[in-house]
Parts: structure tokens; sequence; C-alpha cells
């Protein structure tokens, strides 16, 4: 009898400090000038997104547009209080001028403490912090210079032409376009990150294929507890050395990383990959000259370093072990084969529903093409057609690979007020999110949103985009690395396929898209359905 109603006054005590807990946080914003989103116990401000009520698009969207007169306000993510910045002057000034308050993301996996450990996803330069990001990102930047991806560009063309090859023995049909980039992403990945030439349409089951599908499948029970694990005790599973890759995949990618980097040596075989350069950077051998950046034409949505420094911070000869190597590769495989088939997914579905688009692209392409006079793509060529780059600057702005990122604040910092609103100190530790996908809609920037205009972006117009207002490969010290590489192998095999298929929406296009719904990467509900019919036999 007493031990029971002991456990009973336990179990009451323990829910009463996890009220008090909670309470406590729900009033973290109770003294800062900010309007705030309403909260609920345990979910905080995001209900609808954990309960798969709306996509992950249309909740940043719809949280941004409730608050039109602020700067900044406040939300909970789960208990996580975060301040959530709508202004494109302050993100600017948050991402770039004032960078070294806001260095890191926030800390959602314990660092790798240990030279010895095994984990890799830790490694990664997305997930690295203060001077280990810092002598990491010094040692990448001169890897994916404009110069460095002229050379890698061929790889990119042969797996377009090997793709259009496999796609012109099909009769025109009906493809769910999303599983059809997928195998183009992954055989670009394969070569261009690990040296190996695969073919996704030839071979529909290798390797490659298969862990890609498996590593970007966050869905899995073992990988979300994982991910849950790293939230709530990081330094625990650190210590147990639980990687969100599982085992598995890491000896695949490091066996065939370290086989390809043999085999070089052994052979003195050169090719112009991430192989070669992750090499090089090990050796210390690879170095940013002021050259690299010479693009006579630059992509629009390239992501920039903004006005921290004169020069990229990639000017040293620092070096990397090879389980750093295997972790940037691994890292530009999940993101490359995941995130760049969507961004040419929801490219050629906006072109199947805006014939006219399509057609003065496709004249674009067809000029490209009668210029070449029968040689293959060139780096060059690609660059300067200029309507191909504002509709893939166009289709990144409707469409953010990300709706959100974050940073962490490692120094109080304070924004200014402005009218009724008065100063707002960001405390040391707070989160800030960037509300990507709602910057992108906003019509004070891009007047009727909604409709995918790439006249947006034409040389006139993009001059009066605010720099904090387009950001979909981020921009400062921080931004995304590879954002050249992503956008040079979206237009070169736009530019294959449209040279010969014509997109179509058929019956099962959904007209206006609807996207799945719940914290997921960018993926429409029910598929991307289109027809693609060749030109050739028009």
């Amino acid at each position: 009898m007493v031990a029971g109603m002991l456990f009973v006054i336990a179990i009451a005590l323990l829910l009463v400090m996890i009220y008090r807990y909670l309470a406590k946080i729900n009033t973290f914003f109770d003294n800062i000038p900010i309007p705030c989103l309403p909260t609920v116990p345990l979910f905080g401000s995001s209900r609808r997104l954990i309960l798969k009520r709306i996509s992950f698009n249309d909740f940043i969207r719809t949280n941004y547009e409730r608050f039109p007169d602020a700067k900044v306000f406040g939300m909970f993510e789960l208990l996580t209080p975060m301040f959530v910045v709508r202004d494109p002057e302050l993100v600017k000034h948050i991402m770039v001028k004032d960078f070294d308050h806001f260095i890191n993301h926030r800390l959602t996996m314990h660092e790798d403490s240990g030279a010895d450990s095994n984990m890799i996803f830790t490694r990664s330069l997305f997930m690295l912090r203060g001077q280990r990001w810092r002598n990491i990102r010094t040692a990448l930047t001169p890897t994916f210079t404009g110069s460095k991806m002229r050379q890698m560009f061929m790889l990119i063309v042969e797996c377009s032409e090997s793709m259009v090859q496999a796609l012109a023995r099909q009769i025109p049909r009906e493809y769910e376009v999303k599983e059809l980039f997928i195998r183009f992403t992954n055989d670009v990945i394969a070569s261009c990150a690990f040296g190996v030439n695969v073919n996704s349409f030839d071979d529909p089951e290798n390797v490659f294929f298969r862990y890609g599908k498996e590593l970007t499948d966050f869905g899995r029970l073992h990988v979300f507890l994982k991910m849950m694990g790293f939230q709530v005790c990081p330094r625990l599973m650190a210590w147990l050395e639980l990687d969100i890759f599982d085992r598995k995949h890491v000896r695949f990618f490091t066996d065939v990383f370290r086989q390809s980097v043999e085999a070089r040596e052994r052979l003195g075989v050169v090719r112009p990959d991430m192989v070669h350069l992750l090499t090089q950077a090990r050796k210390g051998t690879l170095r940013y000259q002021p050259q690299d950046e010479r693009v006579e034409v630059e992509s629009y949505a390239t992501a920039k370093d903004g006005e921290l420094t004169e020069q990229p911070l990639g000017t040293g000869t620092l070096t990397l072990g090879e389980k750093e190597m295997v972790a940037q590769s691994m890292i530009f495989f999940l993101a490359g084969y995941d995130t760049v088939a969507a961004m040419i997914s929801f490219l050629a579905y906006e072109l199947a529903v805006a014939p006219d688009i399509q057609q003065r692209l496709y004249e674009e392409i067809r000029h490209t093409a009668d210029v070449l006079e029968g040689r293959s793509l060139t780096y060059d060529a690609l660059q300067a057609m200029r309507y191909l780059d504002m509709v893939v600057s166009e289709t990144l702005r409707k469409w953010p690979p990300n709706p959100t990122t974050d940073r962490h604040c490692n120094r109080d910092y304070t924004i200014a007020g402005h009218g009724d609103f008065p100063d707002v100190t960001i405390p040391v530790g707070a989160t800030v999110a960037i509300p990507i996908a709602g910057l992108h809609y906003d019509p004070r920037y891009y007047p009727d949103p909604e409709r995918f205009d790439p006249e947006r972006f034409s040389e006139e117009n993009r001059q009066n985009i605010p720099t904090g207002a387009y950001i979909p490969f981020g921009i400062g010290p921080r931004n995304c690395i590879a954002s050249r590489f992503a956008l040079m192998e979206v237009k070169a095999i736009v530019y294959h396929l449209l040279r010969h298929f014509e997109f179509q929406p058929t019956e099962r296009t959904s007209v206006p898209m609807q996207l799945k719904k719940g914290f997921t990467t960018l993926k429409a509900e029910n598929g991307i359905h289109l027809k693609l019919v060749s030109r050739d036999s028009n």
C-alpha cells in the first residue's frame, strides 16, 4: 500500500516538474518585445506540421505572413524557442555583415570530439562548428570554384547524353519525373563524387541507386529514433558513436572512395572529379587562386559570400583526413541525389503547364545547339544561356530546396527598433530561423508570387530584388558551397532533354501543385506526372 502511494506521488511530482518546465519554456518571449506565434504544450508552434496538416513550405509561408509589419517574431519548434527574421536587410546582416555573431548552425548533434571516432555525418561541412568549420571550409572552397566546375562539366554532359539515349529508346509515355530524375542525379553524383560510372537507366537497381534511396529515406524508424536521440541526448549518442548514416553505407562509400584513390595513385590516373580535388586538398596542393572565380557569366542563383571579406575563405593550405573526405563525398551524394532531382522535377512541371515559357526556352536551346554545330554542349555555351538562367532562378524562387535555414547566436545581438517596435536583443545561445519560403513569396518583392514568371530575373528586373529576399542557396560564408555544381547539373540536363523532348501535362498532373504534408523534403503530394514527347517524331 505504501509502495503504491509512493509510486503515485513520484508520478505526480514528475508531471508537476514537466508542467513547470514547459510553462517556463513557454514564457521565453514574454519579456521580449516581439510578436510570437501561439504555442501548444510539447508541440510548440509546430502542431500543424507535426500532425501532417500542412506542408513544410506552406508552414513557413503562413507563419511569415502572420506578422507583416514585424522585422522578427518568435515561435517554438517543439521545445526550442526561435527568433524568425523576416526583414531582408536584417537577414543580410545576420548571414553576412554580422556573421561573427552567427557563425554556426544550431547544435542538433554533439560534435565528434575524437580523431579516432567512426562518426561520419558530424564531420560533414554542414555540421561542423567554429574553427573546425573554418578549417574544412577553407580547404574545400577551391574545390567548387568556377574553374573547377568547368573541368568537371563534361562528366555531367556524359550523364545527360546517356539519359537522353535511354529515353529515346522508349515510346512517348507518362513518367513520375522525380523518380526519373533521381536516376540521373544518382549517375552524376556517382561519377563526380566517387569516380564511378553507373547507368541507372540500363542498370536500374545498381548499388549506388539503392543506397541513395536508403540514405534519403529519413522516414525509416531507426533513423527517426537516432535523430530524436541527437536532439535529446547528443553527448550520449556521440559516446555510443551512433551516426545518422548507417554503418553499411559508411563502409560501402569509404571502400569505394579508398579504392578509387588507390587505383589513381597506382596507375597515375587523373580524372576531373571530387575524388581528385579532395585528394589534392588532403595533400595541401589545392589552393585558391583569384582567377578561379573569373567566370564571364555567373548564374544569378549562385550562392554569394557577400560583403564579409574581400577574398573568399579558401586561401589556405589546410589538409583533410580520409574520414573528412568521405564525409564530404557522402553529404554531397545525399544532397545531390534528392535535392537536385526535386529542383529539376519542379522546373519540368512549370514548363509543362506553361507551354509559352517552354517554347521560348526551347528556342534558346535550339539556337545554342545550332551555334555548336553538332558538338557537345560546352560550359561557356551553357553559361551564356540567359533565359535558361532566368527559368532556373524562378524555379528556385518558387520552389526553394530548403524552405528555411537557421543560425546559432554565439554573442548577444541587438536589433535596432523601428516605428512602434523597440530594440530587440537576441541572447547568446538562441536559435535564429531564416524563412526562405516566406521571403520568396512576399508580394513586396515578387508581385503575384504564385505565378511562375522568369522575367522577374531579367537583367532589368532582378536589380529590384533585395539581396536578403532571394537566398535559395543561402548567402554569406555559410552558404551552400556546391551551388555552382547544382546549377550546372540542372541546366545541363534541361538543355539536353528540351532539345529532344517536350514536357506535357497529363490527366494525373496536379494543377495547382499540392505539396506533401509534414516535416519532409520538397515533394509533390501525389508525385509529378508528365509526358515526354520526342521532338524528333514531330
